[in-house]
């Protein structure tokens, strides 16, 4: 069964500055990255409702239940508080309804309220829960952001990739993570990385120790996040062993359902890891924007060789 995380609701209370009419003592979690606008539970209609997501009640459910009678708009908000949800969030400054906030202390579902549209605030909320919330795993490695393209450095403890990622911050490009990496799933398409918060901009480097790559190169040099695009894998040079050398056969990494990139590069003395790697990045973003220059070699040769032998 697959991890389920967890936000704490009184984060989401600071992040988007929601006012408090009423929270229980006890610390809420919310687990659903969902919103849901509950108009056709007022009417009665609980089919596929989900007291797991916060209800977010708006201009229009307001306005359908001050047109009902007294009795009937305080019976409705009392049976929908009495479900339980995670917590209800009244946009656009409205006045609580009649029975809101009785029904909330009854039941103890947090009461909040923000003075943004619903459209506005639904959107900003999901966006921050899919961050929050999203799959995830952690991975010994290193991220760096090359030319806008975010690679991911995969190999043994001692290869070099700590001291790969200083050379490539040394020539302009950016640290996400050092040593650990921790991955989200963001969609079906998109893994995003970044370092666990206690390691943020910090390298190891051996025979030095833990530098702080954002105070010694400037906090240009760092980045938070970033969108894992390619995949290097770096490995010991073996003599005798072949070696990808024209680039024509697709390799991939699944990581967590999704396939990334990935080239394997071997490391020996002498070698320029630094530079092979922003050519490798460079090179993966020629191949999005539809050009492989693997391929295209390929067929000059092909027709080159179809002309020698027509003569």
């Amino acid at each position: 069964m697959a991890e389920k995380y967890s936000v704490k609701l009184s984060k989401i209370i600071e992040t988007f500055s929601l006012e408090v009419l009423y929270l229980p003592e006890h610390e809420v979690y919310v687990e659903n990255m969902a919103v849901l606008r509950p108009g056709l539970v007022f009417t009665g209609f609980y089919g596929h409702y989900d007291n797991t997501r916060i209800q977010i009640i708006g201009l229009a459910e307001h306005e359908y239940l001050a047109e009902q009678p007294d009795d009937i708009e305080e019976m409705r908000f009392r049976d929908f508080m009495a479900t339980k949800p995670v917590a209800v969030v009244i946009t656009t400054g409205q006045e609580l309804n009649r029975g809101a906030l009785e029904g909330a202390r009854e039941n103890e579902v947090p009461l909040l309220r923000t003075e943004l549209h619903s459209n506005e605030f639904t959107t900003q909320l999901t966006a921050w829960l899919q961050v929050q919330l999203a799959p995830r795993i952690t991975r010994h490695g290193v991220l760096v952001e090359i030319y806008g393209e975010g690679v991911l450095l995969l190999g043994d403890s001692g290869i070099g990739k700590s001291e790969t990622a200083i050379e490539l911050v040394k020539r302009g490009h950016r640290l996400i993570a050092d040593d650990a990496v921790e991955i989200k799933r963001m969609s079906s398409k998109t893994l995003v990385g970044s370092a666990p918060e206690i390691i943020k901009h910090y390298v190891e480097l051996r025979g030095i120790g833990i530098v702080d790559v954002s105070r010694l190169f400037g906090v240009g040099a760092v980045k938070d996040t970033e969108r894992i695009d390619l995949i290097v894998n770096l490995e010991p040079w073996v003599q005798g062993k072949m070696y990808d050398r024209l680039g024509l056969e697709d390799v991939y990494t699944e990581i967590m359902g999704i396939k990334i990139p990935t080239t394997v590069i071997p490391v020996k003395p002498g070698r320029n890891l630094a530079i092979i790697i922003e050519i490798a990045a460079m090179n993966n973003r020629q191949k999005q924007m539809g050009y492989n220059t693997a391929e295209e070699f390929n067929r000059r040769l092909i027709e080159s060789m179809n002309i020698e032998e027509e003569e």
